[in-house]
C-alpha cells in the first residue's frame, strides 16, 4: 500500500490529458462511460489525482464512486479512505451535475475600500528644521 506522501510525490496524471479534459467537460450521463473505459487500479488514481486539485473535486467524487474502496485505499490510504466516503454520501443524496454543482464565480460591483489621503506632516517637520 502507498502512504499518502508517496501518492503525492509521484503526483501525476494517470490518464491522457484529452481523456481528462473531455472527463471535465462531460455531462452527468456520459461521464459514467467514459469512467469506465479505465481501468479499476487506474481509475482509484485518477480520482485521487483530481481530488488534491480543488477546481476538480466533483469529478474526482463522481469517479470515486465507481471505485471499490479497496483500490481507492491501496492508492491513496487515508485520503483513499476518506474520497470512498465522501462519495458514498454525495451519491446517498440527491448530486447535482457536475457543472450545476459548482458556485457561481461573482465579482464585487463596489470599489474594495477607499483610502484616506496621506498626510505629509513628515515632510513639513523636515523642510522646516532644514533653513533654506
Amino acid at each position: 500500500m502507498f502512504s499518502s506522501r508517496d501518492t503525492f510525490e509521484s503526483d501525476f496524471c494517470p490518464v491522457r490529458d484529452e481523456l481528462l479534459g473531455e472527463m471535465y467537460r462531460a455531462n452527468e450521463s456520459g461521464l459514467p462511460r467514459l469512467v469506465e473505459s479505465v481501468s479499476p487500479d487506474v481509475r482509484a488514481r485518477l480520482a485521487l489525482f483530481c481530488y488534491r486539485r480543488s477546481h476538480l473535486h466533483s469529478l474526482a467524487v463522481a469517479i470515486a464512486a465507481s471505485c471499490s474502496e479497496r483500490d481507492l485505499i491501496e492508492s491513496g490510504g487515508r485520503v483513499g479512505s476518506t474520497l470512498y466516503a465522501l462519495s458514498r454520501e454525495r451519491s446517498a443524496k440527491s448530486t447535482p451535475s457536475l457543472s450545476g454543482g459548482r458556485k457561481p464565480i461573482t465579482l464585487s460591483t463596489k470599489p474594495l475600500s477607499v483610502l484616506a489621503p496621506l498626510e505629509d506632516e513628515f515632510d513639513d517637520e523636515i523642510s522646516e528644521a532644514v533653513p533654506a
